[in-house]
Formats: C-alpha cells, structure tokens, sequence
C-alpha cells in the first residue's frame, strides 16, 4: 500500500497482499463517498470499519462452507464490501491523520498509514504460513481474522475527534475546532498558534470553496499538484514493486531454494519491508521528503539494472542467482524507504482543504489503475522479453525521480499555504499570499483573478 498493496498467487502472499483490485468497486465507491457534501473523516473511517467486519463475518468458520460455494452472491457481498472498505481506507485515513497531525510530526504520522498495512501484511503471511492456517482447514478461520481490527476500529472510531482543520475551514465551526485541538494536544497546549495558521488557510482559499473532482482538473493553480500526485501514485506501482514480488518465486527456486520453503524465505521479506518503513517514520522529519523519494528511486532503479544482470548470466554463473535475491532485499528496501511510504505524506501535503478530498479521489484512482495494470499485464511481458522486463522498471524510476528533482519543493517544516506558494511560480498565476506582501511595490500585469484566487 503504497502505499504498496501486492499480489500474487501463492498461500503465503495471497493473504498478505492484495492483487489487482476491482477499480470499479474500489474506487468508484471511494470517489463518491469522499466527494459527498459534508463528508467527515471521522465517520468515513467508522464506515470502513462496518464494511470490514461485514465481510468477516461472511467467512466466519461458523458460517457453513457449504453455504459459502453455494451461495455464490453471499461470496460476491464479502469481496465488494471489503474492496470497498480498501478503498475509503486508502483515502481517508492518510488524510485525517495529515489533517490532525502537528507541523513537526506531519511526515512522522503521515506515514503509519503504510506503517500498520505492512503489520497487517506481515501478520497475513505468518498465519497464513501452511503450518498455521494457510491450509485446507484453515482459510475459512485466516479469512475471518480481517473482522477483529475492523471490529476494534468500529468500537474506538467514535471516540476520536473530528478533524480541526475540516471542522474550521469547511464547517467554520471554530470553538468545535479548538476542542478537538485541546483534545489531541492536551488541555493545557496553547492552541492558538495552530488556530491562526488554519485562519490564514482558511482566507486563502475561502474565494473557491469546495473544490470537485472536474474543477480540480481544469484549475490553474493546481496544475502542478495534481500533476505531481499522478506521477508519485503511478511512479510507485509502475516502478515495480508488484513485479518484483510475482517473480520472487522463480528467484528463490533458482537459488536453490525449496519450493515449500519460500514462504518463509517471503517472510523474511516481510519483516525487512516493516523494518525500514519504520526507519522512514523515525527519519522523514529530519532528513525531509525529497531525500528519502530520490534515495528510495535510486536503490529500486540500482537493484532492478543489477538484477537484470544476475538473471541474464545466472545460468552460465549459477552462483550468480543468490545476487539475485539480494537484488529482491534491496528492491524492497528502497521502496520502503520513501517510494512506498512518503507519496501518502507529500499528496496531504501539496494541496490546501478545499480541494483535498477531490485531489485523493484522483490519487486513489490512478494508484489502483496503475496497479491493475502491472498485475494485469506483467506476466505477458515476462514471457515476452524475460529478465529485460526489469529495465523497464529501472526507466520508471529513472523518470520519476527526476521529476521528483525538478518539480517538488520540500515540504518539511513548512504549513499548506507556504507548500502552495512554492508551487505558484510554476503554476503560473500569483498566490493570494504573495499579493499581499506585494501591495508596497510597482503594480504589474497578472492573471485574471478568477482564474488565480483561491
């Protein structure tokens, strides 16, 4: 999840990462419900919740498997209700957690969303371990087990506040908004700082009100956003990260290692991508998002070149087929570094409260098309060209990484209005923000001001 959801066929992988997903069911649900009037975070996440303990309880152990094989539309409601709740998930809770964070720990929670679907990864491959559930008798109960966290959430979402930020700028509930700042930062926590930096927002887009999904497309000053979003989504899954763990199999046998045995060989892969998305967390607030994008593309653009190499050769130098799986660690390193964990970070980031439901809809979308697509039409290309497959993924990286150079300012220790600002320039139009502090000087020509107020 991305980010990174994954897939493949095996036991062991197939309850820990999801494969190309509906788009139909995942995201046209996503985009309606985040786009409705007077959405709320909070109760979005509580929705996916009762979507995801509706569909465990469908494949409960008690429910009889008879009944399961033979009432196939019962099967059907399981998977649409928990593509569904995949697909507000993905959404929302990146952007109530960079709603509610703290400038100075924006990144750091911004990325637990990736952090806990790794954990959730992680525990799916042990249990779904041929020795515990991943079996005959066992993938009914394996199955079930995606109701306890949904059942936990369901229990402790109401509990939570609604988001400042949402509460203030699009509800101009602002005392609602400073209790639930005193209840995220402490009663005895001067919370005015924030309030008045949310006011500044607020004015600053307070012109276009809610943005929809069309307006943001056809919105001048937030050209580049958009275009930035659709690069990092597809940069991600494009650059190969499924891939890479559909031929990990073939890469285990070759070395040798026993077909009945590479699930635990995909465990240990497991446990290094949680690993370093947990250093990503700990890092990303002292070394920013940029460093840590471009680093990430650099290790996945490396591992993929050498590992073309490796697989090319292996079989006049077998010995060749354990740099192979090093390759597939490294892989898997660099994305988890930032490629996987800090887009959902740098898309809550980049664009101000009005338009952000409508900028994540784009987001989700081109995320599970581009996934769709390399599940889709990997396996074909493999066939094709073999290990040449691979540069492929290294050109992708190559070019999302320049972009990343060129196009994205950091947006470490930085509000949303000064982020927008920095795009501005390149947007072509003249931020509200900068007018202000341009009303001493010599008046020059600008754009018309429907087209760059916010």
């Amino acid at each position: 999840m991305g980010g990174q959801p994954q897939g493949n066929s095996r036991p062991s992988r197939a309850a820990g990462r999801a494969g190309p997903r509906s788009i139909g069911e995942a995201q046209h649900t996503c985009a309606e419900y985040l786009n409705k009037d007077g959405g709320q975070r909070d109760r979005d996440t509580s929705a996916l919740a009762t979507l995801g303990s509706a569909s465990a309880a469908h494949t409960s152990p008690d429910y009889p498997k008879c009944c399961l094989w033979l009432s196939l539309p019962v099967w059907l409601q399981h998977r649409r209700d928990q593509h569904t709740s995949q697909g507000i998930a993905y959404s929302t809770l990146p952007m109530y957690l960079g709603e509610l964070a703290p400038q100075n720990l924006r990144g750091a929670l911004g990325t637990m969303t990736e952090v806990f679907v790794i954990i959730g990864v992680l525990l799916a491959q042990i249990f779904s371990l041929q020795a515990i559930l991943g079996n005959a008798t066992g993938w009914p109960i394996l199955l079930a087990l995606t109701g306890v966290p949904a059942v936990i959430q369901l229990l402790s979402l109401p509990f939570f506040p609604e988001s400042p930020r949402y509460t203030l700028i699009e509800k101009g509930d602002e005392e609602t908004a400073r209790q639930a700042l005193r209840r995220l930062r402490g009663q005895n926590y001067n919370v005015e700082a924030e309030m008045e930096e949310m006011r500044t927002e607020e004015r600053t887009e307070q012109a276009e009100g809610r943005l929809s999904v069309l307006n943001l497309f056809t919105f001048r000053p937030l050209r580049w956003q958009l275009i930035s979003i659709v690069v990092l989504m597809a940069g991600q899954q494009l650059s190969g990260i499924n891939a890479v763990n559909y031929y990990a199999d073939v890469i285990y046998t070759s070395a040798g290692v026993d077909p009945t045995q590479s699930q635990y060989v995909t465990l240990g892969s497991g446990v290094i991508n949680l690993v370093m998305t947990l250093v990503s967390a700990v890092i990303i607030e002292r070394l920013g998002r940029r460093i840590l994008l471009l680093s990430g593309y650099a290790i996945c653009c490396s591992a993929c070149l050498v590992l073309t190499v490796a697989l090319l050769l292996q079989s006049t130098a077998p010995e060749l087929s354990y740099l192979s799986i090093v390759c597939v660690f490294s892989y898997i390193v660099g994305h988890s570094i930032g490629p996987s964990p800090v887009p959902s970070v740098v898309r809550t980031e980049i664009v101000l409260q009005s338009s952000r439901t409508a900028a994540f809809t784009v987001d989700g979308a081109v995320h599970w098309l581009t996934n769709f697509i390399v599940g889709l039409t990997f396996p074909s290309i493999q066939v094709a060209i073999g290990a040449y497959s691979f540069l492929v993924f290294a050109g992708v990286c190559i070019l999302t990484a320049a972009y990343i150079y060129v196009v994205i300012p950091e947006t470490k220790g930085r509000t949303f209005v000064e982020i927008n600002c920095a795009f501005a320039k390149r947007n072509g139009v003249e931020f509200p923000e900068e007018k202000e502090v341009a009303t001493a000087k010599p008046h020059t020509p600008s754009l018309p001001t429907k087209e760059t107020a916010f």
